[in-house]
């Protein structure tokens, strides 16, 4: 049984390159794809890689920010966010905490990924980083409208499953 995945095309009609109309039809592998008919360019409709960062202070309270914007405005959440096409994941991860937290810091490990729903982009492949604090000052900025430390035992509900697994695989324990 083939599954109907036409509405992932509906906002992208037209072709990145010569901007001629998308036709809606199987590739060679009988998947269903935008195909330019004027250029040949296939449109491919990938998950979006993101990174969440899980950091601790001294006293092991998490990292949480509390969200500005959609999806999940005024939820809490890992320091996180879309992957910018020209850095690593790791740099990604260092620039996110920062942008977000005003808390420099270094990546330790790679905790894991995730393969979650996205109510923007459909699909997005989450990488989780466990980092250490090496400066700055905590602050809420870029899209975070507050930046704070959580004891693990009173943590407040999590925006995002891909966040939630992240947090216990790192510490065992189950979050909100």
């Amino acid at each position: 049984m083939k599954l109907d995945h036409s509405f992932l095309y509906n906002e992208a009609n037209f072709c990145q390159r010569c901007a001629n109309p998308l036709l809606l039809k199987e590739d060679e592998e009988g998947k269903l794809r935008g195909i330019c008919p004027n250029c040949g360019f296939v449109l491919y409709r990938n998950p979006i890689p993101a990174v969440a960062i899980f950091c601790q202070d001294e006293e092991s309270r998490l990292l949480l920010v509390k969200r500005k914007l959609e999806p999940q405005a005024g939820w809490w959440a890992l320091p996180s966010g879309y992957m910018e096409i020209f850095m690593t994941p790791e740099q990604n991860a260092v620039a996110e905490m920062e942008e977000e937290t005003g808390l420099k810091g270094a990546v330790e490990h790679c905790i894991g990924w995730y393969y979650g729903f996205s109510p923007i982009y459909f699909r997005v492949l989450s990488i989780g980083f466990h980092m250490k604090i090496t400066g700055g000052t905590l602050m809420a900025g870029d899209d975070a409208e507050e930046a704070e430390f959580f004891h693990l035992n009173e943590l407040p509900p999590i925006a995002f499953d891909a966040h939630k697994y992240f947090i216990k695989k790192e510490t065992g324990i189950r979050a909100p």
